[in-house]
């Protein structure tokens, strides 16, 4: 597979960068940036991208593709505009996270791994997002949201397109 003609150069610049941070014939270890940024250029990660990803790398396909599988900030399928990745890890739990993700779930009308009808949302389940002294907590995008309530949620969802 040609990389370049699946990712952009600005992409693949992006890449080097990382690959230039690790050792010489290390680069795989920059499998996980790798993937983001062709997440960041296509919106989501096809399997098109995971190969030119594992490519680019020089690295087995089933190798990349277990990475993409394992962390949750990876996507698979194409997502809503924006992404709500909701933390139902411990602390959050122990804060009320169950009322935000049903809360979240009734005013969207959609569950976790769900987009919004228009396309305006997708709903995340994710581990933790390592902001227990804030919890519940949320990202929307790139943006943390701490110490929800219904509330708090109705106020930032309305703000936005």
């Amino acid at each position: 597979m040609d990389s370049g003609k699946v990712l952009t150069a600005e992409t693949l610049a992006e890449i080097d960068r990382w690959v230039a941070k690790y050792p010489e014939g290390q680069q795989q270890s920059a499998v996980m940036a790798a993937l983001h940024l062709a997440q960041e250029q296509h919106g989501w990660l096809t399997s098109e991208l995971i190969e030119a990803v594992a490519d680019y790398l020089d690295m087995p396909g089933i190798a990349v593709y277990e990475v993409a599988t394992f962390y949750t900030m990876y996507d698979l399928e194409p997502v809503g505009r924006h992404k709500i990745s909701v933390c139902t890890n411990i602390s959050c739990m122990l804060c009320g996270s169950d009322q935000i993700v049903d809360h979240l779930k009734q005013k969207l009308n959609i569950g976790f791994n769900q987009t919004t009808a228009d396309g305006r949302f997708t709903l995340k389940e994710v581990e933790c997002l390592a902001a227990c002294g804030g919890a519940p907590a949320m990202m929307v995008g790139k943006s943390y949201h701490e110490n929800l309530t219904p509330e708090l949620i109705d106020n930032l969802l309305d703000g936005l397109d």
